[in-house]
């Protein structure tokens, strides 16, 4: 039986440069996440859960026009990035 672990995409960088992107362990996060294990998922890339809330709320703004929603996608946005370059970071000098 396969498993969603099968379909997982390789990272192009990784394997051309030999060192992991800023969206490398996204995947797996998911993966993780649908398998229970959020302290995993969070280890693993800390920005999934704020990338998540972004992603669902943009989608739902589509439909239904939120008050403010310009501000609350920018909080959102700027948090998933500060928390993505942060993680990297501290990815690259372990």
């Amino acid at each position: 039986m396969q498993t969603l672990d099968d379909y997982m995409l390789p990272c192009l960088n990784k394997k051309l440069f030999g060192f992991e992107c800023m969206g490398c362990g996204m995947q797996r996060s998911v993966s993780l996440l649908f398998h229970g294990e959020f302290m995993a998922a969070f280890k693993m890339y800390p920005a999934i859960y704020t990338l998540i809330p972004l992603i669902l709320f943009i989608g739902m703004n589509f439909f239904f026009k939120f008050k403010n929603s310009d501000k609350i996608i920018t909080i959102l946005s700027v948090a998933t990035i500060a928390i993505i370059i942060t993680s990297y970071v501290i990815k690259l000098t372990n």
